[in-house]
């Protein structure tokens, strides 16, 4: 008899398993990428029956206007998805999802809860078997598990330890879904697929680097989890700590998770913590106007809606080289780009226009949503002696208005593989909160002014340019263009 994989979707009411997972799934399953067989089985406190769960699934994939129109493809997906009623929370109440599955196929666990749930579904896993290895080695088991991996150190540390007690490091996938993004694995590709660029990437030829993660809306709803959290927690200590660990760790020697995931702990390990004493000088913080009146927001809240920071990796190849990191909400566009400028050249024999000094070379990786690379190098102004001009080499990684693949396409094809090369390991998290939590009790320091405020639709407050241009350098945005 067919052993047939299975994935349990905890928390299957929520808005991640209807925006993201069920759709992303479908997706794979037009493609035929799904293993043979697999079963999705969606569990909650909800009173659905499988009927009724298809039926809700259907109805919000139809309601999102890029999802494809396919109802025979819908139909034959859709017998592979179960419904059956559990409580995370409750001693008992994993025991109808243990009679549901087979207990010698592979077993993909997906905690699509809150992140208060955990440590109880932890618990809840471990007591009804659910967690339990299999006869052999085609009856694995795996678990799933969302961000945010606790609030700060000493709680990631806390989850981490629970997580191993029932669970091996092997068998758990910390799901970040910007690691998911093909943009993002594209940085690897530019870097150490092509000899042409890898020699570049040190501190004598480099002058900065800038990471600009940008937001334009508003908090919206999600005004009360926001407010405890802050932009430091909600984007520096995942994404942008993600994006500065991709465009600046060593080369590992292949493409394997314990090999590539080595190397960013490595880099983290590497990069010069901020002490609270000194963070005055290498970090800006600021709240958009308005923010206060926002629902479930505290009206005298200090809570930052925007960061720029200035961080420097203390190893061979970067001393020296700071790195600009910058996030917010409510800012002029929703785009995020990493800019790699080099040096000027140290000596200029060229006519230039206005007595101005010569452009540097800059390559600029465009995440979203322009996705691709700009090169901008000098070029002669025809007819005009020898004045130059600065000019730009485009590659665009899909064609306009021909949207990408889901970022938790690739993520969940990976773990049902048991690919763990785009999740986090264990190390990597508590690294990352070892950087950002001398920033936080900074940002929270109830004796700390409120942070300067600035305009929707801005690039934050004037605080953020005076960081990077007392030492001469300025914000750039290459990517920022009409293909959005």
């Amino acid at each position: 008899m067919a052993r047939h994989p299975t994935l349990v979707i905890f928390g299957a009411s929520g808005s991640l398993t209807f925006r993201k997972l069920i759709p992303a799934l479908f997706n794979l399953h037009r493609k035929k990428r799904l293993p043979e067989g697999l079963q999705i089985v969606g569990v909650a406190r909800h009173a659905y029956d499988d009927e009724s769960f298809r039926n809700e699934l259907a109805e919000a994939l139809r309601s999102d206007p890029q999802a494809p129109r396919e109802p025979d493809a819908w139909a034959g997906f859709a017998r592979a998805i179960r419904f059956v009623k559990g409580d995370v929370s409750e001693p008992d109440g994993l025991a109808a999802v243990r009679r549901v599955l087979d207990a010698d196929g592979g077993r993909l666990l997906y905690l699509a809860l809150a992140p208060w749930l955990y440590d109880k579904a932890l618990v809840s896993l471990q007591r009804s078997g659910l967690a339990a290895p299999g006869p052999d080695e085609a009856a694995w088991r795996r678990v799933v598990i969302e961000k945010p991996f606790g609030r700060d150190l000493e709680s990631a540390r806390a989850l981490n330890r629970r997580i191993l007690e029932v669970f091996k490091e092997s068998q758990v996938f910390r799901i970040d879904h910007y690691l998911g993004k093909e943009t993002v694995q594209n940085i690897l590709v530019f870097r150490f697929g092509n000899v042409m660029f890898e020699p570049l990437w040190h501190r004598n030829m480099i002058d900065h680097v800038q990471i600009t993660v940008a937001e334009s809306g508003t908090v919206g709803e999600r005004g009360a989890y926001y407010d405890g959290a802050g932009v430091l927690r909600d984007m520096f200590q995942n994404h942008l700590l993600q994006l500065l660990s991709l465009i600046a760790m060593g080369a590992p020697n292949r493409f394997e998770a314990n090999a590539l995931r080595g190397e960013k702990v490595k880099l983290l390990d590497s990069v010069r913590r901020i002490s609270p004493a000194t963070a005055g000088r290498h970090m800006v913080l600021g709240q958009y106007d308005g923010y206060r009146g926002s629902a479930g927001v505290r009206r005298d809240t200090k809570t930052p809606t925007f960061a720029a920071v200035r961080l420097y990796i203390d190893n061979w190849r970067w001393h020296g080289v700071p790195f600009y990191l910058r996030s917010g909400k409510g800012l002029a566009k929703r785009m995020t780009e990493i800019t790699i400028q080099l040096h000027r050249p140290p000596h200029n024999m060229f006519e230039l226009t206005n007595g101005r000094s010569p452009e540097p070379n800059r390559i600029s990786l465009g995440i979203q949503p322009d996705e691709g690379v700009h090169i901008r190098f000098q070029t002669k102004v025809p007819e005009r002696g020898m004045e130059v001009r600065s000019s730009t080499l485009q590659y665009h990684f899909n064609e306009p208005g021909v949207p990408g693949p889901d970022a938790y396409e690739r993520l969940l094809l990976d773990a049902l593989n048991g690919d763990a090369s785009l999740f986090m390991r264990h190390d990597e998290i508590e690294e990352a909160w070892s950087i950002i939590d001398p920033l936080t009790r900074v940002a929270e320091d109830p004796d700390a002014p409120a942070p300067p405020s600035y305009k929707v639709g801005s690039w934050g407050p004037p605080q953020a340019d005076a960081l990077i241009a007392g030492e001469g350098r300025a914000w750039v945005l290459d990517t920022a263009s009409e293909r959005d």
